[in-house]
């Protein structure tokens, strides 16, 4: 320290020079630093200090804006390698210092030490040792070893022809500096987004850089991609406020880049700005200043960041829970809700619009669910003023809406879509919005199913738009910026709405009340036998809208041979009071067929133009259904039916039930009745079946034993004659009802009926001698060769239900008892006894042994706690259903499965669905 010592006394021979300590912010140039303090609640103070006794070549200058008479200065030999050497030495290093001199001008000399003390490197003899700077050997004196030291080095430096003192007076360490590029745009796109080597010599404000770029030395203004910080606003006299965390924004940002070797990807320069990415060794500062709320996502340059635009909401996201710095204020959207009500599981029960579904929850309730940041497709400019006299059904008229209607329709109805609420809209009125329609509430989310953000795949079709907001408005989806790039693939693609091509034409005639219209289409309907439609409105229990996508018209449908209870409704006498269950039997025929394709058979019409026939969905009657649940009667014009058989069986069971419509039914006695069933007895005739199939709904297929040799012999046959004649693949075309022949996973042949046609590359078809159920291509499927056909050996395949047991409504715990059905009898040879007709359904109800250990299958699903007892009234099956009630007992007092909670059949609510 003597020589500092010295030093000082020369200049103020009443002090010791002081020795302060800092940390290099910057680096002027070969003999300039600006060293600042530590930060303490907020930017640090800094200070400028020159070294003493010696001088390094001035950096270039660029001539000042608006001033004509001044001119670019270049670099002086060597002044850049001298900053270089300099600059990689100290910059962002703790240095200690000591002030010497300081001018009237404020100027302050003086020696910089590398370090904590005066022991390390002194950074003036470093530059001089290396040739990169000259010693003022004016003011030299020869009492100084310090500054005798640096002549010393200086002398060794000009004898080694280092630096300065080379030959070729150093012309070629001069940069050649660009401060101006002719076309930006073609710049930054011929650089293809590779990472480029740079240098950042300023730092305007957070998110701001002015970037040297290596090693064609351009200088480059540079904003980061996806972000905005806090800035300083210039006033008309030329002063800056900062706004608020502007000066501690830009702090974060110089004090890790100003003057460090970054790398930048220049992403995208719209408007003259160039954006890019600056990559430190030490992490992405885009993502820093986010995490620590320094800085807030920005949609118009998201879309072009290239490191994964999800990173930076999580960082945003990050910094909002914590409530850091300019988000110590911010409420999120979702802040009033209670994490079930954030995020739940629910069943799509329809499609409102383009970008609306109604949804059940768990709880039974249903919910109106908006897409979050989609807007559905809506007619503009002209297009609303045409045809003014037309009535307007924005679902046919509105170009891609039924499109947009039909993708969220066939994906998501009746299906379990994951939600997550991303912000509820405030309801809006009329004067509030100025002229524009007011609103209700709007609970808008993000809907998933299987992975597939909903919103996205409408968008990336080019079925709907996204929704533009103020950079403030944090109301919006969570997946915002995938919304965008979705959008942006679809405008490059020309999908759907951004497509140069001409708008699909629905022309959908609405025959509903069309007398003649309907009586001109009634035969053709009559003829065609079952027709698909799908179901666009429920009326009420029995009354429907369907679409007709072969005929392209809308009709009005009555379900035939039933008594529906009717809703209220205004009559010219005034409003007509709903029937009892009315209510409850049109959310029945809702949820069960609401914009679901079905089939219907039309039989007559009434005098309004409103079709009647019977209404099939997925094998289920609607009317039968109906009936069975005890929400419809049957009519008597149900008599010359052949469905009349199903009905009045349902009914009857519905009778004994005692529930909603017949809940004050009392059956008339039936002295003979009940004489024939008290001497009927139980017949156990069991014979020996081979199970094939276990379907959803706990029926299954069997086979008979006996039969088995015969089914054996004409597969053998069938396929050697096959193997001989091979089909033409393509050639059969398929017909629904019709029987062929289909070829299986396994590669062989099976025959098969025809049950829906979807498209030629979709056929559903049934395994007529097995059971089971598939979709194939036509390409698999050709005719059914006459000599095996049905009337050969019938179909192998009968379907049963179990007697005595309660199918469970509760679709998780109906899927436990199929499963369970599925390991003990499917492909297993079993004993089957038939017990009584069926109920509800054609098939017979039986009972099943195991064939070795002759127990009963039925029975051990009960006393397993999976099914419930359905308890029949018939005598001559008492000691069955006793039987089945013990094991009921046995599994309720175990708490099995269903009974786990106890006896819940004394509730209100059946959390498994059963019948009470």
């Amino acid at each position: 320290m003597a020589s500092a010592v010295t030093a000082q006394v020369q200049s103020n021979p009443t002090s010791a020079p002081q020795l302060q300590r800092g940390i290099v912010k910057m680096v002027l140039s070969g003999c300039a630093v600006i060293v600042r303090g530590q930060p303490r609640g907020g930017p640090p103070p800094e200070r400028q200090i020159n070294l003493s006794n010696i001088r390094a070549g001035a950096l270039a200058r660029r001539a000042v804006q608006g001033q004509p008479d001044t001119k670019d200065t270049p670099d002086e030999p060597w002044a850049f390698q001298a900053r270089e050497f300099m600059r990689k030495k100290v910059i962002g290093k703790e240095v200690c210092f000591t002030v010497e001199n300081k001018t009237p001008q404020g100027r302050e000399y003086g020696m910089v030490y590398l370090g904590k003390d005066t022991s390390g490197e002194n950074i003036a003899e470093s530059l001089v040792a290396e040739g990169l700077a000259t010693v003022r050997r004016e003011g030299i004196r020869g009492n100084n070893p310090d500054q005798a030291r640096l002549c010393d080095l200086e002398d060794q430096a000009k004898s080694a022809k280092k630096g300065l003192w080379s030959e070729g007076g150093g012309s070629h360490t001069i940069r050649d500096l660009k401060y101006t590029i002719e076309n930006p745009r073609n710049f930054v796109d011929s650089l293809h987004q590779k990472p480029v080597n740079a240098i950042i010599e300023h730092v305007r404000d957070g998110c701001m850089v002015r970037a040297l770029l290596l090693p064609d030395c351009y200088l480059v203004t540079v904003m980061l991609s996806g972000v905005k910080c806090p800035t300083f606003k210039r006033e008309a006299d030329g002063s800056e406020t900062p706004e608020p965390f502007a000066a501690e924004a830009k702090f974060f940002t110089e004090s890790r880049l100003l003057q460090r070797d970054v790398q930048i990807i220049l992403e995208s320069c719209p408007n003259q700005v160039i954006l890019g990415t600056i990559l430190h060794p030490n992490g992405n500062i885009t993502e820093l200043l986010l995490k620590e709320g320094f800085a807030r996502c920005v949609d118009w340059s998201m879309a072009v960041y290239t490191q994964g635009a999800e990173k930076l909401r999580a960082a945003e996201r990050s910094a909002k829970e914590r409530k850091v710095r300019i988000w110590k204020d911010y409420v999120a959207p979702t802040a009033n809700l209670d994490q079930k009500d954030r995020q739940f599981v629910a069943k799509v029960m329809q499609v409102v619009n383009a970008d609306a579904i109604v949804v059940k929850l768990n709880s039974g309730e249903y919910k109106t669910i908006h897409l979050s940041s989609i807007r559905p497709p809506r007619l503009e400019g002209e297009e609303k003023n045409k045809d003014k006299d037309k009535r307007f059904r924005p679902l046919y008229d509105i170009p891609y809406m039924f499109e947009a209607r039909e993708f969220l329709r066939k994906k998501l109805i009746g299906k379990k879509v994951n939600v997550t609420v991303d912000y509820i809209r405030a309801a809006t009125s009329a004067m509030e919005t100025g002229g524009v329609p007011a609103f209700p509430e709007r609970t808008c989310a993000t809907v998933t199913i299987g992975g597939i953000n909903i919103a996205e795949a409408l968008v990336s079709k080019g079925l709907a738009t996204v929704i533009r907001y103020r950079q403030d408005d944090d109301q919006r989806s969570s997946h915002y910026d995938e919304l965008l790039a979705a959008e942006a693939r679809a405008i490059k693609n020309g999908k759907g709405l951004h497509s140069k091509k001409e708008v699909p034409i629905h022309r959908v005639a609405d025959i509903s009340g069309e007398t003649q219209k309907a009586k001109q289409f009634l035969p053709f309907l009559q003829r065609a036998g079952r027709s698909e439609a799908v179901v666009e409105y429920v009326f009420s229990g029995s009354r429907l809208k369907l679409y007709m996508p072969k005929e392209t018209c809308l009709i009005t449908f009555l379900l035939a041979g039933i008594e529906c209870p009717r809703g209220s409704r205004n009559m010219p006498g005034g409003m007509q009071v709903a029937e009892p269950y009315s209510e409850e039997a049109m959310l029945f025929t809702k949820e069960l067929v609401l914009q679901r394709e079905v089939e219907v058979e039309v039989e007559s019409m009434d005098k309004a133009g409103n079709f009647i026939g019977w209404l099939h969905i997925e094998g289920v009657n609607l009317s039968v259904a109906l009936v069975e649940n005890a929400l419809s009667k049957v009519h008597f014009t149900a008599e010359r039916s052949s469905y009349y058989k199903s009905l009045v069986s349902v009914e009857e069971t519905a009778r004994q039930r005692k529930e909603k419509l017949w809940a004050n039914y009392e059956e008339k006695p039936k002295e003979e009745v009940a004489q024939l069933t008290e001497e009927k007895e139980r017949v156990a005739k069991y014979r020996s079946v081979y199970v094939t199939e276990i379907t959803d709904g706990m029926h299954f297929y069997a086979q008979d034993v006996e039969t088995g040799t015969k089914l054996e012999n004409l597969m053998e046959s069938m396929r050697g004659e096959i193997a001989a004649q091979p089909p033409v693949e393509g050639s059969f075309a398929p017909r629904r009802g019709d029987f062929c022949i289909a070829k299986f996973a396994d590669g062989e042949w099976y025959r098969a009926r025809i049950e829906r046609i979807e498209s030629p590359a979709k056929v559903h078809v049934f395994y007529i001698d097995y059971g089971n159920r598939e979709i194939l291509s036509s390409t698999r499927l050709a005719a059914l060769p006459p000599a095996f056909s049905t009337r050969t050996l019938p179909p192998q395949a009968t379907e049963y239900a179990f007697a005595f047991i309660q199918v469970p409504q509760d679709e998780d715990a109906r899927a436990d008892a199929v499963d369970s059905l599925v390991r003990d009898i499917q492909n297993t040879q079993c004993l089957l006894n038939v017990e009584y007709s069926g109920v509800g359904v054609v098939c017979p109800h039986v009972t099943l042994q195991f064939a070795d250990s002759k127990d009963d299958v039925g029975l051990g699903l009960v006393k397993e706690g999976l099914v419930m007892v359905d308890v029949r009234k018939e005598k001559y099956l008492q000691k069955m259903v006793t039987e089945y009630l013990n094991g009921q007992e046995s599994a309720k007092s175990a708490r099995l499965n269903i009974w786990r909670y106890g006896d819940f059949r004394d509730d209100d609510a059946d959390e498994f669905g059963y019948r009470r």
